[in-house]
């Protein structure tokens, strides 16, 4: 996980005791494991700091970007960083999710805007540039656009906004719009309200997830690779684990 000090909710719902174990598991495989780079965590709502309050998190609206069935028993919803080395990461592992658990509409996958600027000074505007894409294509154009932004690069190298208009255009936007899109400023409030809910909710770092499951609310902190994810998701959705 990447924050802006460079280092790397509470829920007042009952947590069904399989779902708790089925995290606990997964924890202690990754500390026995040694985890991986950004120091990421799988946390219940109780164990995490007391200036969490995933409970604060925004309803899920037709606003938002919904990869999967809006319907899903499990929405994960991330608050990422376009030039996040831990988000490509991620970015990665969530698309082999969907890939597997998204076509069935087990899994939705929604994304939120959690740019660290004093990091990433650039990320504002990429947000900016993917809700223009968003506002002009639709969210099947958001997300081709979020795949070829985070497909472009390496894992420690910033993005290339010099072919932020070619991914628009390979998207299905119209150039001159996206480029008036991007002058009028006018995405900036969207950007805004994902980053202050994050805040609200705790959000330090980038990646940092909430799964929903119905009422309930668990976080996936931080870059978890697939070999970690899959078996947390297939127990959430009832699936074969192995």
């Amino acid at each position: 996980m990447e924050n802006e000090n460079n280092n790397s909710g509470r829920s007042s719902l009952a947590i069904p005791a399989a779902i708790i174990l089925g995290f606990a598991l997964i924890a202690a495989a990754i500390y026995f494991g040694g985890g991986n780079a950004g120091g990421p965590t799988v946390t219940t709502p109780a164990d995490n700091g007391a200036d969490s309050d995933t409970s604060a998190i925004n309803p899920i609206t037709a606003d938002d970007h919904i990869r999967g069935n809006p319907n899903a028993r499990v929405l994960v919803v991330e608050y990422s960083d376009f030039d996040c080395p831990f988000c490509k990461q991620f970015h990665d592992t969530m698309n082999a999710i969907m890939d597997e658990f998204g076509a069935s509409g087990q899994v939705a996958w929604v994304y939120r805007h959690f740019p660290l600027q004093r990091l990433h000074p650039s990320a504002p505007f990429i947000a900016e540039a993917s809700e223009c894409v968003a506002e002009l294509g639709g969210d099947e154009a958001f997300w081709t656009f979020s795949d070829l932004v985070f497909g472009e690069r390496g894992p420690n190298e910033p993005t290339n906004l010099a072919r932020l208009t070619e991914f628009a255009v390979t998207a299905g936007v119209n150039e001159a719009d996206y480029q008036a899109c991007l002058e009028s400023e006018r995405n900036r409030p969207n950007v805004e309200e994902d980053f202050n809910n994050g805040v609200a909710i705790g959000v330090r770092g980038t990646p940092y997830s909430v799964i929903l499951i119905g009422e309930e609310q668990l976080v996936l902190n931080g870059a978890q690779p697939y070999e970690v994810v899959r078996p947390l998701i297939a127990r959430l959705v009832g699936a074969d684990t192995n």
